[in-house]
């Protein structure tokens, strides 16, 4: 099995870390079936302070594909992401995508592997801040419904899944 993960900004890495060490259990148990991860970093965050401390700490691999996109304006960096991801998703054919949160790449990994009819398994499903000013907001509530997996935090979370 092939899963790319999708990641671009500081929560995402702290999340994708503990998946990350799960997997390398899971490969070390389970040799004749492994899952392979591809990890994908869009760039949201990228100075030192904001991305690459937290692979160095938390010696994390580097990412397998760094699309290095960022912008101060949410369409044009969530557009770049789609298109970048889109092509890396269709070189890499994974089986699964796995995205976090509610941030830019989240949205765009989330709709790049919808179009490319790719099962997306969305870590923190049903959080809602109930304000639509909150690009958060959009983001969340439109990647939990084209999500195919969804895992959420808390038992609310889940309760807002089933409205």
């Amino acid at each position: 099995m092939k899963i790319a993960i999708i990641v671009g900004a500081r929560p995402q890495f702290i999340k994708m870390a503990v998946i990350h060490r799960a997997l390398q259990k899971y490969n070390e148990e389970n040799h004749s079936k492994p899952i392979r991860e591809t990890l994908i970093h869009t760039g949201q965050h990228y100075d030192y302070g904001m991305s690459q401390v937290f692979f160095d700490d938390m010696v994390l691999p580097e990412p397998d594909i760094n699309l290095n996109i960022h912008s101060s304006f949410q369409g044009e960096m969530t557009g770049a992401m789609i298109t970048s991801l889109e092509k890396e998703l269709l070189a890499n054919r994974p089986d699964c995508v796995l995205i976090f949160g509610d941030t830019n790449s989240t949205l765009a990994g989330a709709l790049a592997a919808a179009k490319l009819h790719i099962p997306i398994a969305h870590i923190e499903s049903g959080l809602r801040s109930f304000n639509k000013k909150m690009p958060e907001e959009i983001n969340r509530i439109v990647v939990d419904c084209i999500s195919d997996f969804l895992f959420c935090p808390y038992q609310n979370a889940q309760s807002q899944l089933k409205k």
